[in-house]
């Protein structure tokens, strides 16, 4: 039997906390986490309790040197705050709004019909807003580590990718401030510089995030175990499942379940200690 790979997704451990993963398998030290080595499955829900870090075991088949493409989402995963959320403010209708997102992320509402509701709400706001919510909620709300993430990321040959059920207004000024190469999303309808509250094309729901995933692999020619997909909701699950690795980032219930790996307390570094960060 190979020998399965466990993270610990921190570079402290007291004495104590050493001594309670001896007997679980080889604990060596690596930049920023540990890596422990082992032959039979661990309890990581008790680790990550009894360690107070996250702490994720590598599926047998995902080889952390094969990955050429990362794909994630953007709204509370690349980025600290839900977009359409902060667009809401715009018009003072944040509450109503952030309360239709996040029942659509804990998958209690067809993401579909809860996207064109909430962008019905958005008529009439100037097109202009948009862009103040870019520089002053968008910007600011980057994730810790995210932009040196991507940036080793891409130092290592790997693409990525954003798919997100927001909107391209953000993602396309997002490609000219960090390293993204690709990037999916809806498009709100603007005419004579006013927000119709209407979309414009296809949604990007749960099945036009897999499916992207899968036209991204063919373009590349490689595998979809190729890739590390990361979300936070129940839009993201079929993009999860389809990756090498799933990675729920902070995630609602519904993506932890159905993740391979969970990030619950570090940030965007954690993800170098998924790929074995030497």
């Amino acid at each position: 039997m190979s020998k399965l790979r466990t993270i610990i997704h921190t570079a402290r451990l007291s004495p104590n906390q050493l001594a309670l993963i001896a007997p679980l398998g080889e604990v060596a030290p690596r930049p920023g986490y540990h890596l422990l080595s082992h032959q039979d499955p661990v309890d990581t829900k008790d680790l990550r309790r009894r360690l107070r870090c996250d702490v994720n075991t590598l599926p047998p088949a995902f080889d952390p040197g094969k990955v050429r493409l990362l794909i994630t989402d953007l709204d509370s995963t690349l980025i600290g705050i839900e977009t359409i959320d902060e667009i809401a403010a715009e018009l003072g209708l944040k509450p109503e709004v952030a309360r239709i997102t996040r029942q659509a992320m804990e998958g209690a509402l067809d993401f579909t019909q809860a996207l064109e509701e909430r962008v019905k709400l958005l008529e009439g706001l100037p097109a202009e807003r948009l862009e103040t919510v870019f520089e002053h909620k968008m910007r600011p709300a980057i994730q810790p580590g995210a932009a040196a993430t991507l940036a080793w990321l891409k130092g290592r040959g790997i693409t990525v990718a954003v798919v997100s059920g927001g909107f391209t207004f953000f993602t396309e000024r997002l490609q000219k401030i960090l390293p993204i190469d690709h990037a999916r999303a809806c498009t709100l309808q603007i005419k004579d510089g006013i927000l119709t509250g209407r979309l414009e094309g296809t949604v990007v729901d749960k099945r036009a995030k897999l499916e992207y995933l899968m036209e991204l692999a063919r373009r590349l020619g490689i595998s979809p175990s190729q890739s590390i997909a990361m979300g936070d909701g129940a839009n993201d699950v079929p993009l999860l499942q389809g990756a090498g690795l799933g990675v729920a980032y902070h995630g609602h219930e519904i993506a932890r379940r159905h993740a391979d790996a969970r990030i619950d307390h570090g940030d965007w570094r954690a993800l170098r200690h998924l790929l074995l960060e030497a």
